[in-house]
């Protein structure tokens, strides 16, 4: 497989943040900085334990690699059309596979297991962004997004939902309906509240968490949707779209870092220390040192 590196010492550009840091001090000021501009559009950031970034390339049905060493390289190719990632305890790759409507556990030598297919016998909308609790369960998102790699024109399921799927079973449950197109996720260190985006409503709403994984006491807490959602070590809600908008637990805003791409698609914390800040935006992959760090 043909790889691609860049080391961040010697090849990473420096781009001004025009960054509003009105909170705890968070980050320093213009010290934004892209990776690398050479895809088509960038999704789907996670972080493994080790603090290596993954991330994808959606329309170029591909998932990269950023290790902690300041390496980029091509992780897979014929990705299923990976959208949001997330790992699990195990250090499976875990994907929304949107190319057939899937859910992938992808293992450390690649292997693909197909965790989900349908529900009730109908493929789903299209899995957009998941979170995995304690447990090893799967939340994930499904607005519809008609593709141009797919043969249907509508949807087979009416509703665009949140569902859940309970460690070691391929059955979704439904755990939230009140929503019109859910998209960015993310739940507490604790298990107890899950957030989840609508970009339908432009709304991001706190849900808290049952023992049965049933969401409940469903709760306004931004004024603003997310395309991909994280939280740092101090609570803080990390939420994109038109750049990075950060909030406090109680919704207060604190930061905004402005980033010179038409949009930004997903957001996570990564390397040795978790305390970079990672930025899935349109063509480019970004990255900014933050004084906090991440939890996910």
């Amino acid at each position: 497989m043909k790889k691609y590196y860049f080391f961040l010492a010697c090849s990473v550009l420096g781009i001004a943040s025009f960054a509003q840091n009105t909170g705890d001090n968070l980050f320093v000021q213009d010290s934004l900085k892209v990776i690398s501009a050479q895809f088509k559009f960038t999704e789907g950031a996670s972080v493994d334990k080790q603090g290596n970034v993954f991330f994808t390339d959606q329309p170029n049905d591909k998932i990269w690699k950023y290790d902690i060493n300041g390496k980029l390289s091509l992780y897979m190719d014929k990705s299923g059309r990976a959208n949001g990632t997330y790992f699990d305890k195990k250090g499976n790759l875990i994907v929304c596979a949107d190319e057939n409507n899937q859910i992938w556990s992808i293992n450390k030598n690649k292997k693909i297991k197909v965790l989900f297919s349908d529900y009730e016998g109908k493929k789903v909308n299209g899995p957009n962004d998941l979170w995995l609790d304690a447990k090893g369960g799967i939340y994930f998102t499904d607005p519809y997004y008609q593709r141009d790699y797919w043969a249907r024109k509508s949807p087979e399921i009416q509703g665009q939902k949140v569902y859940y799927i309970p460690k070691g079973k391929k059955e979704a449950i439904v755990v939230a309906d009140d929503v019109i197109k859910p998209n960015g996720i993310v739940g507490t260190p604790d298990g107890k509240f899950l957030y989840v985006a609508d970009m339908g409503a432009n709304k991001t709403y706190r849900y808290s968490i049952g023992a049965n994984a049933k969401l409940t006491d469903k709760q306004l807490i931004l004024n603003q949707h997310s395309d991909g959602m994280t939280l740092d070590n101090k609570g803080n809600i990390y939420v994109t779209g038109k750049g990075v908008n950060i909030y406090k637990p109680t919704g207060e805003k604190i930061s905004h870092i402005d980033i010179p791409e038409e949009w930004c698609g997903n957001i996570c914390f990564g390397g040795k220390d978790k305390n970079m800040l990672f930025i899935t935006a349109s063509k480019s992959l970004y990255v900014i040192p933050m004084n906090a760090r991440g939890v996910e």
